[in-house]
């Protein structure tokens, strides 16, 4: 199939698209052991979550408390017995990350601050639609299911959407651009027959007044 014959006439494929690199391998089944694995340690997580009543944050705070006990008994017993401490790397963060890591974080956010202003002071009206539609979308999600379902349902989306997208584009695209074809046509027999007449009748209204 050409270009044309491509949902928005693209010329990459979709593992291009999503980068190219380990990312988009993973996404796209090309490292099955590490897709899979994802996939199980994430419904693990989830059934933890979901089964024992467990918050992420007494989880976390669980788990910290567990490790930071063995990591303290570890070394106390080492130093009685002669023994080597417990391997811990260097926790350091260097000034270079974290300038890196400002910096990243300065741009979003100024990006994020400078087009809330434009919204709330209406100098992007389509702007301000797209914002209440997605806030409105997230809204109704999230009186559906709760954010740890959200996320895991995201990720099985992403980890399995592309890689059957990619399997069978050929059928995809064709049906989905016969579909918008479809779509074309009826809007232009809509804007024809209804929008025609409507804008007929508001000429003949401005003639008459």
């Amino acid at each position: 199939m050409g270009s044309s014959d491509r949902l928005f006439n693209r010329q990459r494929t979709v593992h291009q698209i999503l980068g190219g690199g380990f990312v988009a391998d993973v996404m796209m089944w090309r490292r099955k052991n590490m897709t899979v694995g994802i996939l199980v340690v994430t419904l693990a997580v989830w059934l933890v979550f979901e089964k024992s009543g467990y918050t992420l944050l007494s989880l976390v705070s669980s788990v910290l408390l567990l490790l930071l006990a063995i990591l303290f008994l570890w070394a106390k017993s080492a130093a009685i017995l002669n023994r080597p401490p417990p391997p811990l790397p260097d926790l350091y963060l260097s000034e270079e990350v974290v300038n890196d890591m400002a910096s990243f974080l300065q741009s979003h956010i100024n990006a994020l601050l400078s087009v809330s202003k434009n919204v709330a002071l209406g100098k992007d009206t389509a702007m301000f639609f797209k914002v209440a539609a997605y806030l409105w979308l997230i809204s109704f999600i999230g009186g559906l299911t709760d954010i740890l379902t959200l996320g895991y349902t995201s990720l099985v989306i992403a980890l399995t959407i592309p890689a059957l997208y990619e399997k069978y584009e050929d059928y995809i695209d064709r049906y989905v651009l016969m579909g918008c074809r479809k779509l074309q046509q009826l809007y232009v027999e809509f804007d024809v027959v209804c929008l025609g007449k409507v804008r007929k009748w508001i000429l003949e209204k401005k003639k008459l007044s």
